[in-house]
């Protein structure tokens, strides 16, 4: 039996709670992806992220990792800044890690969520995810209704681009499901050609080992490989070349979450002077840690090296 009116609360608290949009979709086997998902692992497209590749089953098919589970609950959670935060900066920055880390304010509000749940329906079973497990949130997200997956493989609205976290929570209970919207990139590849290390090789799929955010974040290894110097366009943590462009993005607005707004304070001269004690200090709170100090020093030689080149 559908529960209207469960569906009805969890869409309105969702809105209460600081999201900017709230779908709801149907907990089975991602079909469509399984086949793309093979193929693009298949293709070593993941680099060094051999985690991509764990839990396959489990990824396209959220029923594996909680018993009896019938609803996906997919929300967006803005965080846009209120101004171009790298404009006056040489190393730039991805807009996300200029706030607190993502995981515990998503997190937060999507315990909020669930309780709101609870006190409507004490007996509900249910988990929260905040890309910390194996579950294709774009794909969930897509599949509620909330915008569609964009040629750079971002989750993209007509109403507000794409520079949003997305959060889930599956329950054990039936709701009223939404249906999935179109595509709307046209014949655009604003984001294909402007991608300065050909990362999007071809529309909708995007090479990991090739992505500025993956050498930046995920590539563990010593050094950044020399084929990428002179096009990281100055990135030393994440990448929003591809977003920027997008044409969509011109509607994005400014987040209205407080731990999001208040902005990485840090310059040029500091980052270049950057010790492993004010890195513990200044990026406590920071998804910046996630690249350790080892990894954003390599970051920022990387590209100081660079613009020292002839080249």
């Amino acid at each position: 039996m559908i529960d209207e009116k469960l569906s009805r609360v969890i869409k309105s608290k969702a809105k209460e709670i600081g999201f900017i949009s709230c779908g709801i979709s149907k907990a089975d086997f991602l079909e469509e992806h399984a086949p793309r998902l093979e193929s693009w692992l298949r293709q070593e497209r993941n680099g060094k992220m051999a985690y991509m590749a764990n839990h396959f089953d489990k990824r396209l098919d959220p029923r594996l990792l909680v018993d009896g589970v019938k609803s996906v609950i997919s929300v967006l959670l803005n965080y846009y800044p209120q101004h171009d935060l790298n404009a006056s900066r040489t190393y730039n920055i991805s807009k996300y890690a200029f706030g607190e880390d993502y995981h515990h304010v998503l997190k937060e509000k999507l315990e909020l969520l669930f309780k709101e749940i609870q006190i409507h329906r004490p007996h509900v079973t249910g988990r929260i995810f905040t890309d910390s497990a194996p579950v294709l949130e774009k794909a969930w997200a897509e599949k509620a209704g909330l915008g569609w997956i964009g040629k750079n493989a971002n989750l993209i609205t007509k109403q507000l681009g794409s520079f949003y976290f997305i959060g889930e929570i599956i329950l054990d209970q039936t709701l009223t499901y939404d249906l999935p919207t179109n595509d709307h990139c046209g014949s655009c590849t604003k984001c294909i050609d402007a991608c300065p290390t050909n990362a999007i090789i071809k529309p909708y799929v995007v090479d990991g080992s090739k992505c500025i955010s993956y050498l930046t974040i995920e590539l563990k290894d010593d050094l950044i490989p020399k084929e990428f110097e002179g096009k990281m366009d100055n990135w030393i943590f994440g990448c929003d070349i591809c977003q920027d462009v997008c044409p969509w993005n011109r509607f994005s607005i400014a987040t209205e979450v407080e731990a999001f707004s208040s902005g990485l304070n840090i310059q040029d001269h500091e980052l270049e002077d950057l010790n492993q004690f004010v890195f513990d200090k200044l990026f406590k709170y920071s998804p910046i840690k996630r690249t350790k100090f080892s990894g954003l020093k390599r970051n920022i030689d990387f590209i100081r090296s660079t613009k020292k080149s002839p080249n």
